[in-house]
């Protein structure tokens, strides 16, 4: 009980400390700095769905590296085209702009998760669109498990603190290298 109270409470307090960011949602304003993320694959993979496991990574200059468990895309299309929309795979290789960082409302679609969408713009050509990083609330749930493409952090309240961090950071990239 405890720790869902603390995580409603800064969740809340996203809320109230965002600017307004179009009608009838509260967007926070992502700045320009240093720091960078960057996707990589690893070897786990969770127990009963078999999801690979990716690593998001935020290196930030003068701290020490920071790591989320995340799932990007469908465990059985993690060889799928990335670059086709509608895939299911994992995003496609090469450098994304942190968009916006948007409190995610009751009215978004369940696959969002809890909390944040970190919006995510390609820095090269691709069909793929509407990427971004969420949480996952279907990780390690059989058939459901996984995104339609996205990163999906395991755990809601990493995805609250990767997205306290980059918006006092300013960090705007991200590098997917697998």
């Amino acid at each position: 009980m405890k720790r869902f109270t603390g995580l409603a409470l800064l969740a809340l307090a996203w809320i109230l400390a965002a600017p307004l960011g179009g009608p009838g949602r509260r967007a926070l304003a992502v700045g320009t700095g240093s720091g960078q993320m960057v996707l990589v694959r690893t070897e786990r993979q969770l127990p009963i769905s078999g999801d690979p496991i990716w690593e998001l990574q935020l290196l930030l200059p003068g701290q020490p590296a920071r790591a989320y468990e995340a799932l990007v895309g469908r465990a059985r299309r993690q060889d799928g085209d990335r670059d086709r929309l509608g895939s299911k795979a994992p995003l496609p290789r090469g450098r994304y702009a942190v968009t916006e960082i948007t409190p995610v409302e009751p009215t978004d679609e369940a696959e969002l998760g809890r909390f944040l969408w970190i919006g995510l713009e390609p820095d090269f050509p691709t069909a793929r669109r509407g990427l971004g990083i969420h949480h996952d609330p279907s990780a390690g749930r059989g058939r459901s498990s996984g995104t339609d493409g996205c990163i999906g952090l395991i755990h809601g309240n990493d995805l609250l603190v990767l997205g306290d961090l980059l918006r006092r950071s300013g960090t705007t990239e991200l590098l997917v290298r697998d």
